[in-house]
């Protein structure tokens, strides 16, 4: 439930983040070209399915499963600043760590502008 004309603003955000950094996963998981000794529809549902299971808390805004979204980006963030601190900044793993950032920042933003009244 949105309390506020400008919780939609920052919810559009969070859902275009959100969508990003899912299809930036999918993306870095076939570029480069992955070990073809790897199972990659394994490596896809390790990748995707914490994040998966926030579609629904995205579509409607919910403070509470905001929250727990932040907590689940914290960890996707910290592998993706040890993936790019490792590939000395290579294009992918920096790119996964600003959008997983800007996710992060957008849905703080959302949690304070949809808060009660």
């Amino acid at each position: 439930m949105l309390h506020s004309p400008r919780a939609r603003y920052s919810r559009l955000l969070c859902q275009v983040l959100y969508v990003a950094l899912i299809v930036l996963l999918v993306v870095t998981t076939f570029w480069p070209a992955p070990d073809p000794a790897l199972s990659l529809p394994l490596i896809l549902t390790i990748k995707l399915l914490p994040l998966l299971t926030f579609v629904p808390v995205v579509i409607s805004g919910n403070n509470r499963g905001m929250i727990w979204l932040s907590f689940v980006l914290i960890f996707y963030f910290t592998q993706f600043v040890v993936s790019a601190w490792l590939t000395e900044g290579g294009l992918g793993a920096t790119a996964n760590a600003v959008i997983a950032l800007l996710l992060f920042v957008s849905a703080m933003v959302h949690l304070k502008t949809n808060r009660p009244e």
